[in-house]
């Protein structure tokens, strides 16, 4: 056998074993499992404050632009294009249950977003948004990240929580596992962002690690709900999965996009824009590989 075509044949056996290997746990243990791997990478992304107390901004917008490439691609290939597959299996009109849960989506993020108290990154404390509060600029800098990763959580847990509606082969357990994959390579930069800001402001090494990792420790929580939610309601899944699509896409437009082109002294979009490519592109590529 050729070198090449028995290393591809390795690599898709490791798939093959990585499948078998969750389909043995319940829905609800699969989403905990993977929001705990998505948490994890936002850990070790928020771990480069141990080694950088600074990031280039165009480094970071690359970054910021690649996870909402990510997201993007996700929100259609991983959610709302099985989501549209299952309502009308269930009998549903299609475009309506994706549009109604997609748009619920958005505006459910649009409301905490209006009463959560946060601070985008680059901005004045003065410039917080939500609820006025006396929250520290530290707090309100993490709560930011935080709102952005329940959506995720959310997504993960109700790729996961579909494996259970009946259409539990490993091809959906696959798709399900690209999309935890795909959040969590995204996560990386979110952690960075929240850490080496924090100790450029005068937080020690380890208490920025601290703040950036615990912005993610609401994708386990959202995830495992999520699961739970449309496991007991079957027939809100394919809701479930538009809603989850829509609040992804309102945190790319509202947040990571306009972030990720913020520069001194100007807009500058290229690297943002390139970012945003490949993330959707490497997302696009694990969701059709794996699923």
């Amino acid at each position: 056998m050729w070198k090449g075509e028995y290393q591809f044949s390795f690599k898709i056996d490791q798939v093959s074993d990585m499948i078998e290997w969750v389909s043995q746990f319940s829905p609800i243990q699969q989403a905990l499992i993977a929001t705990l791997f998505t948490w994890g990478v936002t850990a070790l992304g928020a771990g480069l404050v141990f080694f950088f107390k600074s990031i280039n901004k165009q480094v970071l917008n690359g970054m910021l632009g690649f996870a909402a490439g990510v997201m993007i691609a996700a929100s259609f290939w991983s959610l709302l294009a099985p989501g549209i597959e299952l309502a009308e299996e269930l009998g549903q009109v299609a475009y309506v249950t994706a549009a109604v849960g997609f748009l619920l989506g958005g505006g459910f993020l649009y409301l905490v977003d209006k009463v959560l108290p946060h601070l985008h990154l680059g901005l004045e404390t003065s410039e917080a948004e939500g609820i006025k509060t006396t929250w520290q600029r530290s707090v309100l800098l993490v709560m930011a990240i935080t709102l952005h990763n329940i959506p995720e959580g959310l997504a993960v847990g109700v790729a996961f929580g579909a494996v259970a509606a009946g259409t539990g082969s490993s091809s959906t357990l696959a798709g399900a596992i690209a999309l935890a994959i795909g959040i969590g390579l995204q996560n990386f930069p979110e952690g960075a962002a929240v850490s080496i800001p924090l100790r450029r402001e005068g937080f020690s090494r380890f208490k920025a690690f601290l703040y950036g990792q615990a912005s993610g420790i609401v994708e386990p929580i959202a995830g495992v709900l999520g699961a739970y939610a449309v496991i007991r309601v079957q027939p809100m899944l394919p809701y479930a999965l538009s809603f989850a699509a829509g609040a992804m896409i309102y945190v790319v437009v509202e947040e990571l996009i306009p972030e990720a082109q913020r520069e001194e002294g100007g807009s500058k979009t290229d690297i943002a824009t390139i970012g945003a490519m490949l993330g959707f592109a490497v997302m696009m590529i694990l969701d059709v590989a794996l699923g």
